[in-house]
């Protein structure tokens, strides 16, 4: 692989991110991706053997930044617990500003076109979170139980708040009297089995 290489498949992945962002799937196509990409109208095709391996790519990176961004969380913060709500924020607002990307991830993949860089890219993401719910459980902030299907509430949770504010059903000043963000929180601490200061 040629050292332009691999700058001429980020800045295809932008282009596409692009245009996801801005008409959802239907709006993806190699052919304009290529264009807006400033390559060839053949280039995409020495890249992604079509589209939906090219969408798969654009949401295989979107989970590894996920990823990265709860391994950073875990760097910076002193618990695994707030390093999971900080990280959660993040995400929920991350799939409320680009709604498009988010619908992507949790669509319908099947192994006919789920990729092996998608597949691993959401095996990582999962068994981080899930590890990271695990240790908290055995610091006794979060409830005892499956951390992988407490992982996979918490994910469902996520996914669920943000669609909801994406279509306007949720809002601190109206329905719901909160964002995405703030319900997650509001989930955690309802998980959380400590003992509450009286009063609170």
């Amino acid at each position: 692989m040629t050292p332009r290489q691999p700058q001429t498949r980020d800045a295809l992945l932008d282009a596409a991110q692009e245009l996801l962002d801005q008409g959802g799937q239907s709006a993806v196509t190699l052919r304009e991706v290529g264009r807006r990409a400033g390559v060839s109208h053949n280039a995409p095709y020495k890249h992604f053997a079509d589209k939906q391996a090219l969408l798969a790519a654009v949401a295989a990176r979107e989970l590894r930044r996920d990823g990265a961004a709860l391994a950073e969380a875990l760097e910076r913060e002193p618990s695994p617990e707030r390093a999971l709500a900080e990280a959660l924020r993040g995400q929920v607002r991350q799939a409320v500003a680009f709604p498009e990307r988010a619908r992507l991830i949790y669509g319908r993949w099947t192994t006919a076109n789920a990729t092996e860089e998608l597949i691993d890219a959401a095996h990582a993401s999962s068994e981080l979170m899930t590890e990271t719910v695990r240790t908290a459980q055995q610091r006794g902030t979060l409830p005892e139980g499956d951390p992988e299907r407490l992982a996979a509430m918490l994910r469902a949770a996520s996914r669920g708040a943000a669609e909801l504010e994406s279509a306007g059903h949720l809002s601190p000043e109206g329905k719901g009297r909160s964002d995405a963000a703030g319900l997650i929180d509001d989930l955690l601490g309802y998980l959380d089995p400590r003992p509450r200061p009286a009063g609170d």
